[in-house]
């Protein structure tokens, strides 16, 4: 895969785009139907193209466009939203506590997780996949026998290939997967899995050009969905915006900012509350 680094000007046009669709939502310049209030989203911080914070304290990603998109719709301006970091391990908890009203966080639905929280959605459906060193070679799953796989706590992916695919690996977990890509690049794991859409964001920076690629397995079938506190009745809302963001086409040029780039085979937009198995 070709992968190149997502542009500015590509996030600079989709910010414009949200910005005007909040517009013809009804809301004013300086408040809309929240005003005074703010609303805490949960976002990655770490997952270059998904949810990344930047050194200048902003904030880039799909992710982040879908949870401004519907932040929007749901009467908040975009200064009004408050990005709150939530690791894959504290998600449940972090809308148990009430820390954050939704999560849009590379948040796979699941049927142990709709047991502890709501999803909205799928707003996007991605494929577990491996990264690996540029000269390594891997073809199949299988050929992760004998080899240290990394992924985060919190997340099903390692797992997930040592059960179905590679009984053999040995797994090895960090608390994020910035670590894991050092791990990857000073030899200490020999791969790194988790979603092929996270996978592309990192391989895709500039620091790790020619030293990554996705050894291009499609072991599962990953639906994002947005997550909400068990009984939210910002589960109906948070749909009828994302079905909204597709029907307008801001869910394409999120796609194409965040994703198109980097060469991302993605599949079409799914149809929210059909969860592909």
């Amino acid at each position: 895969m070709n992968l190149r680094k997502v542009s500015a000007a590509s996030a600079a046009v989709l910010a414009l785009a949200l910005t005007a669709t909040a517009c013809g939502s009804g809301e004013s310049e300086d408040g809309g139907k929240n005003d005074g209030k703010t609303i805490k989203v949960g976002i990655k911080f770490d997952q270059p193209g998904i949810g990344q914070k930047t050194p200048q304290g902003t904030f880039t990603g799909f992710d982040v466009d879908v949870a401004t998109y519907v932040a929007k719709e749901l009467g908040y301006t975009e200064k009004q939203i408050e990005f709150k970091e939530t690791p894959s391990a504290d998600r449940e908890n972090a809308l148990s506590r009430g820390d954050v009203e939704f999560i849009a966080a590379s948040y796979s639905i699941t049927d142990e997780r709709e047991a502890k929280v709501d999803f909205a959605g799928p707003y996007l459906l991605a494929h577990q996949d491996v990264l690996i060193r540029s000269d390594d070679k891997i073809s199949k799953a299988e050929d992760l026998n004998g080899k240290i796989l990394c992924s985060v706590s919190g997340s099903t992916s390692a797992q997930n290939v040592k059960e179905k695919f590679a009984k053999g690996a040995e797994l090895k977990e960090y608390g994020g997967y910035s670590e894991c890509l050092e791990g990857l690049q000073t030899g200490a794991v020999d791969a790194l899995t988790t979603d092929d859409s996270i996978l592309a964001g990192y391989a895709a920076q500039e620091q790790y050009k020619g030293k990554f690629k996705l050894a291009g397995l499609s072991l599962s079938n990953e639906n994002y969905g947005v997550g909400v506190k068990k009984g939210s009745d910002l589960k109906d809302k948070i749909n009828k915006a994302l079905e909204k963001m597709v029907e307008d086409g801001s869910w394409d040029k999120a796609v194409e900012a965040n994703f198109g780039p980097a060469d991302y085979k993605n599949e079409p937009a799914p149809k929210i509350g059909k969860v592909v198995k």
